[in-house]
């Protein structure tokens, strides 16, 4: 307790006010995502163009999701984002973007009927997590990989319920996966179950089956 006084004391007006501005995304987040339908969160590079495979594959997973009549949900921005919100909003679905404020980048992009900016990557993070059945991984750079291993982590310690986390693309994750099963398992880092936890496909129809599969 002495040491969470301290911590408070030290905090300048400024910083204190930040505490209400995160509440208030809070607040955002949950009254403009609780009402939605069973939703995918979708992630993967914001460096991906049209006419890449990879984008090629969101857009086809974003509209394949929203013929099942599931909500897509991503991080707003360029490249798999895009392609994602893209397939959704083109098969008259529901099409999320959680965005964030970035310098650099990340920009909301056109394809979305229901967005949000944040300013913080943990309370958009929280968002992801919390209105998701299911998550499907494309490949990305660090960003990607933080949401990847987040998931992981949540469902490996029991702090989140089980949910399918799909990755896409076994040239792009296959020599990560080696690794975890190599490496990791081997030397007793993780536990053989923990390699259950994600699954590794090679198309959009694939990850929609073990989605449509799985109970909400």
């Amino acid at each position: 307790m002495k040491n969470d006084q301290y911590l408070i004391d030290q905090m300048s007006p400024q910083e204190s006010w930040r505490i209400f501005r995160i509440m208030a995304e809070f607040v955002d987040g949950i009254e403009t995502l609780s009402s939605l339908e069973p939703a995918v969160t979708i992630f993967g590079s914001s460096r991906s163009k049209p006419g890449d495979r990879y984008y090629t594959m969101a857009e086809d997973m974003g509209r394949k999701l929203a013929h099942e009549g599931f909500t897509v949900i991503t991080g707003g921005g360029p490249g798999i984002m895009e392609a994602a919100n893209k397939g959704a909003l083109e098969a008259g679905g529901q099409s999320v973007g959680l965005n964030i404020v970035l310098p650099f980048e990340q920009k909301l992009n056109p394809y979305t009927n229901i967005h949000i900016n944040f300013r913080y990557f943990f309370v958009r993070k929280v968002m992801f997590l919390k209105y998701a059945m299911s998550y499907v991984i494309f490949p990305g750079g660090f960003g990607t990989m933080d949401e990847l291993f987040e998931s992981l982590t949540l469902i490996q310690t029991d702090k989140m319920k089980p949910f399918p986390v799909i990755l896409i693309g076994t040239d792009y994750w296959g020599g990560m996966l080696k690794w975890i099963n190599e490496t990791m398992l081997m030397e007793k880092m993780i536990l053989a179950e923990d390699t259950s936890i994600f699954t590794l496909v090679d198309s959009p129809k694939d990850a929609v089956e073990i989605i449509k599969n799985t109970k909400v």
